[in-house]
């Protein structure tokens, strides 16, 4: 080994633990500026690149874009085992035609825009697909910094579109980069190649997310930490081998993770923590190798056209677009003008970017400079602003406040019986009574009381008050009647 290699690597990993450092903690200024943490992660790197402080030389964007593709199949898969299976019968439908429709619709009046501004037709829609998906971490990291609550059905049909909208993107980006390079003409083939990857993307999703349940229920596994190892493969499968078979493995992993986080699985309290913090440290990394390949120099000769861009998507083209695609499902117009305005750009658009200059796009620099822009207009413009368009325009929801407190199960078997917690309104039946006078069966028993910032421990004579989080636990057949005391579970 030579000498210098321990040294190197000592190196390396002190400032890769320095930029981790310092990220984690910028994240806290995040809900007070009213932008997406990820921003904040993204400018950390920039001010570690080549223009920056540290002065770290990068221009890897094959290594880039490679890295992007799996931390984007992290951040999906936990999307996916946090999204449940009623959120998606209740917005599967206007959600999927913002997805498709919206995408399509978006590229095409972003490309008039940018050809408005100069770029020639081929540049311009290709800069118009590219930025055509929003970012589901960065509305709902917002949506939590602003402390506002979504109405169900406008949230869910952000949710979901968020997560499914990256395909019909991909796919646009893919084909107009090859029109770019070697001037093919779209025509209608594209719409069957989308609608034949997007086919294939969800029936790989749904054999992965079935077959992934069968094995993760079933698997007895020598240690706990054996089940977030397998649900990883499991993530990676579904990305990858819908791909090798010219499917949307996008569209696979947040399928799959859809019907695996639905279903019974072994460990699953820490399965979904560990994949939690798998997406935060790939959404951590993949920003900060982002910003390492922006150079600031480069940003004030296209910043008028990027800024242009970022406010015509943000102020025009994206709320018009969802509003025609929403309103024929029952959506009044300002919950399809919100949904429009909150679509807040992230990682997608810049890692797209990166295809058209490793394909050797002419003006693919130029290009990629003018998309982060776009991302960051339309990070800050309509992020700062989340939590009063909520408010004006009337769509925040009265849930219940998220108790300080919590219990958990962890167990690697499959026991029947789960803690769920319940906050207690005026209206509540048990409200005023003591635990000794509720009408419990044998097998369920209250095990925590949150009042305030206060810890109760619960006996017979503790009498219940409007505002408690109460956690109880019960076996499955129970919970009807639990619901029917405390009224609906936080965890649903």
């Amino acid at each position: 080994m030579p000498t210098h290699e321990p040294f190197s690597t000592a190196l390396l990993l002190a400032g890769l633990g320095l930029l981790l450092g310092v990220s984690a903690l910028a994240s806290r200024a995040a809900p007070r500026l009213g932008v997406p943490v990820a921003l904040l992660f993204l400018g950390v790197g920039m001010l570690a690149g080549s223009d920056g402080v540290l002065g770290i030389a990068f221009e890897d964007y094959a290594l880039t874009f490679r890295f992007g593709t799996a931390a984007l199949v992290l951040i999906l898969f936990d999307g996916g085992l946090n999204t449940p299976l009623s959120a998606v019968k209740e917005g599967l439908w206007p959600a999927a035609a913002v997805a498709t429709f919206g995408v399509l619709g978006t590229t095409g009046l972003t490309g008039v825009a940018a050809h408005a501004l100069g770029f020639p037709w081929d540049q311009a829609f290709l800069l118009g697909a590219i930025v055509s998906s929003t970012d589901a971490a960065a509305v709902f990291s917002v949506l939590r910094g602003s402390g506002v609550h979504l109405e169900r059905r406008v949230g869910v049909t952000l949710e979901l579109e968020s997560g499914l909208n990256d395909p019909m993107a991909v796919i646009l980006t893919t084909a107009l980069t090859a029109v770019a390079v070697g001037g093919e003409r779209v025509g209608p083939a594209l719409g069957l190649q989308a609608v034949v990857e997007m086919a294939i993307g969800a029936g790989f999703g749904l054999a992965f997310g079935l077959g992934g349940r069968w094995v993760l229920t079933r698997a007895r596994l020598p240690a706990a930490g054996l089940y977030p190892v397998l649900s990883l493969a499991l993530a990676l499968l579904a990305f990858g081998v819908p791909t090798l078979a010219h499917g949307s493995g996008f569209l696979a992993v947040y399928l799959a993770a859809m019907l695996l986080g639905a279903g019974a699985i072994r460990y699953r309290t820490g399965v979904l923590r560990v994949h939690d913090a798998l997406a935060w440290l790939a959404q951590v990394l993949m920003f900060l190798l982002l910003g390492l390949l922006v150079f600031p120099s480069h940003l004030p000769e296209v910043a008028p056209q990027g800024l242009a861009l970022g406010l015509w998507l943000a102020l025009v083209a994206r709320p018009a677009v969802v509003v025609l695609c929403l309103l024929p499902f029952g959506f009044s117009f300002k919950e399809a003008v919100y949904v429009g305005w909150v679509g807040l750009r992230g990682a997608v658009p810049i890692i797209l970017a990166t295809v058209p200059v490793l394909a050797a796009v002419p003006g693919a620099q130029r290009l990629f400079d003018v998309v982060f822009f776009v991302v960051v207009v339309n990070a800050v413009v309509p992020g700062a602003t989340v939590g009063w368009v909520t408010r004006k325009l009337g769509l925040e929801s009265h849930a219940p406040p998220a108790p300080p407190a919590a219990l958990e199960i962890t167990s690697t078997q499959l026991v029947n019986g789960a803690l769920r917690t319940y906050y207690l309104t005026p209206e509540a039946a048990v409200v005023g009574a003591t635990l000794a006078e509720l009408p419990f069966p044998p097998s369920a028993a209250v095990t925590l009381i949150v009042r305030g910032d206060a810890l109760i421990a619960p006996k017979g004579a503790t009498a219940l008050q409007a505002g408690d989080h109460v956690t109880v636990f019960s076996h499955r057949e129970d919970e009807a009647l639990m619901q029917l005391l405390f009224g609906r579970s936080d965890d649903h």
